[in-house]
């Protein structure tokens, strides 16, 4: 499957698979916290986002730049997240949030209002 932004249907994602084997979760500081080609689902159990949410290899995000707003794009070495949203569509569409920041794993959090598969 890929994921396209809601708004403006313009692919976002690379084509992903679902991970089923948890175990290639990482939860170390500063490594890809899922293998590129992969998306999860949050479920209650998971706890780097709110359910739902869909979790991307950073490196799968496509068609994508950082939010306009500057006050979005907080972290010392990369983005913490901490502010909203801070990845858009090339058309400025919100889509979801980077988690860069050295002090956690690196994903991308796709809000699943903001998204349609294909």
């Amino acid at each position: 499957m890929k994921l396209v932004c809601k708004s403006c249907e313009i692919e976002i994602s690379n084509v992903l698979t679902e991970l089923n084997d948890i175990s290639l979760i990482k939860e170390e500081m500063e490594e890809d916290y899922i293998p590129q080609g992969y998306f999860l689902i949050v479920n209650e159990e998971d706890k780097v986002d709110e359910k739902g949410t869909i979790i991307i290899n950073m490196k799968d995000l496509i068609n994508s730049k950082h939010h306009p707003d500057g006050d979005r794009l907080n972290g010392c070495c990369g983005l913490d997240g901490l502010d909203g949203m801070n990845r858009v569509c090339l058309n400025d569409h919100e889509t979801g949030t980077e988690n860069s920041d050295c002090w956690m794993p690196h994903y991308i959090a796709i809000n699943p209002n903001m998204v349609n598969f294909t």
